[in-house]
């Protein structure tokens, strides 16, 4: 255990986590989600486990660590509802909490159809496999800088 390091976030995790670059992605997939297959196609080329987690844990515990892209206007995507694009499933407001609860209230998911999606994580640096059993808990998050303290938050880099 380390001080102020959520417990999930295991050494292979948080070496990852720091191996990847500024504009990066990160795709977190449900159970259901062809992860395996999937990250090997990845920069990591093999899928990270947080198996024992469900999505509002793995969600607290990733954005405890990982900042967000500020350069783009968007910066976080989930799975469309296949034939319902615009319904957020119980799952997706879940992790919308999260998000908003380490990004700010005006953090967004934009929406990816499906199939789009598996060809995007394809590209991504690594997939986190959860432990989360319900459908359309599949997410990608583009990582962003980290500042040093005495310049703030800056976005001109």
């Amino acid at each position: 255990m380390l001080l102020n390091i959520d417990p999930l976030l295991d050494g292979d995790i948080l070496k990852t986590l720091r191996d990847m670059g500024h504009g990066d992605e990160l795709v977190i997939a449900d159970t259901n989600f062809p992860s395996s297959a999937v990250a090997h196609a990845t920069i990591l080329g093999r899928p990270l486990k947080m198996v024992g987690a469900d999505i509002s844990d793995v969600f607290r515990a990733v954005l405890s660590v990982l900042p967000l892209d500020g350069f783009v206007p968007d910066n976080a995507w989930r799975m469309e509802v296949v034939g319902s694009p615009a319904v957020m499933p119980p799952v997706q407001l879940e992790a919308l909490e999260q998000l908003q609860a380490a990004q700010g209230d005006d953090a967004s998911f934009k929406s990816i159809e499906r199939m789009e999606f598996y060809e995007r994580a394809k590209k991504a640096y690594a997939v986190l496999i959860t432990g989360e059993q319900r459908h359309y808990s599949c997410f990608i998050l583009k990582k962003g800088v980290v500042s040093p303290p005495d310049e703030g938050t800056r976005h001109d880099h």
